[in-house]
């Protein structure tokens, strides 16, 4: 069973900052390429972040977003500084299996995910 498991979501002022974690297994780290998709309320999912020898970033959360990995605890993270109000909606972890996809695009073009998590909640408010 294929684990991705989203956390750190949550309410965030304007200009504030949060970091959404994803939790998985060694398996998923290894043989998988790791990324953070957007659902807009109303809107379709997009790849904001995926992990690879080059990471990819939207251009929404360029200079502003960080993803990282953290091998020992077999997490996956995505730091968000500078939140406006593009970023509101539900934050999926997903994988991509590494031999078919590469991160950029497993953040850009249909049909590159194999799994995906439940979501974490974003919501930005004054």
């Amino acid at each position: 069973q294929v684990r991705l498991v989203e956390s750190g979501g949550g309410l965030v002022q304007p200009g504030g900052s949060l970091r959404l974690s994803c939790a998985t297994s060694e398996d998923i780290l290894t043989n998988y390429v790791i990324g953070w998709f957007r659902q807009a309320p109303g809107g379709e999912r997009e790849g904001i972040s995926c992990l690879g020898s080059n990471n990819y970033y939207a251009q929404s959360g360029k200079g502003r977003f960080t993803i990282s990995r953290d091998w020992a605890k077999n997490m996956v993270y995505l730091q968000m500084n500078s939140m406006n109000s593009e970023a509101p909606g539900v934050y999926f972890c997903a994988a991509g299996i590494k031999w078919i996809t590469n991160s950029e695009a497993m953040c850009t073009k249909d049909g590159q995910v194999s799994y995906w998590g439940q979501g974490t909640q974003v919501t930005v408010s004054s």
